[in-house]
């Protein structure tokens, strides 16, 4: 992690310097794909050199299959109609109300998709796949799925101390979502296309309704049962849809019992 961070800083100083101010958005995107790139890079180093396996990404799951498309598709439809489906059932009780996008909806679709594929292969190939992997090797099944859960939320809670507390409530979702990834891996044969399509459905849904304004609340409730700072996640509805995500996840297939069959 420290040589990830080190290699990094020299692309990510300039950037920052020259275009942050200026562009935010775009800074975000392109220190982030240079992360990734060179995450990437280390990852086959250290497959190769330490572990002496040439084919490290087919390890961690992320394997050119057939079934491994199917898996991403199924996962990217569960994931985007959970988010639907969420909202769906918060209008129903009066909570919020849907309008029309503030924006073309075919570009929404489009841009948010991207984004969403973008975002749910980083991650997932990261803490599902490197992660977990790493965790899996001196830890049981289920110590290992806690701890990389727990550093899931831990990496997107690191923010000001007086927000950690006003939106604590977002980290036990944080929790069970990162859980409901790893318990969505290995009931469907450690390969890593299920989480990268949950992960990214996911965001998809929420990014579609988010950026393209398309849900107002109503206030007829607190935002710790509908989501504190309009985040799904960071309510008491997220908890739930979540806790059933995870069930459906958990009973969908028999988790195997040997992990190195991958």
């Amino acid at each position: 992690m420290l040589t990830l961070f080190f290699i990094w800083l020299p692309f990510a100083i300039p950037i920052y310097y020259f275009l942050g101010e200026k562009d935010p958005n775009l800074t975000t995107i392109i220190t982030m794909a240079i992360l990734f790139v060179i995450f990437l890079c280390l990852v086959k180093f250290w497959g190769k050199y330490i572990y002496k396996n040439d084919h490290i990404f087919q390890y961690y799951g992320l394997v050119n299959s057939k079934k491994n498309l199917v898996h991403l598709g199924k996962g990217l439809i569960i994931g985007f109609c959970f988010t639907w489906l969420l909202f769906g059932v918060e209008s129903l009780f009066g909570w919020l109300n849907f309008q029309f996008p503030t924006m073309a909806f075919p570009k929404l679709i489009l841009e948010g998709f991207i984004s969403a594929i973008g975002i749910g292969f980083a991650e997932e190939l990261f803490f599902r796949g490197w992660l977990l992997s790493e965790l899996e090797r001196d830890f049981s099944l289920s110590i290992s799925g806690f701890l990389n859960a727990l550093m899931f939320g831990i990496s997107h809670f690191i923010k000001p101390i007086s927000e950690i507390i006003r939106t604590i409530v977002t980290f036990p979702a944080l929790l069970l979502l990162g859980y409901t990834l790893v318990s969505a891996k290995r009931s469907h044969q450690n390969l890593l296309g299920i989480s990268i399509g949950l992960h990214s459905g996911l965001v998809w849904g929420y990014y579609i309704l988010n950026v393209g304004e398309m849900i107002t609340y109503t206030e007829s409730v607190p935002q710790w049962i509908t989501g504190i700072d309009k985040n799904p996640i960071a309510g008491i509805m997220g908890l739930g849809f979540l806790s059933i995500l995870l069930y459906i996840t958990k009973i969908s297939k028999k988790i195997p019992s040997d992990i190195s069959s991958k």
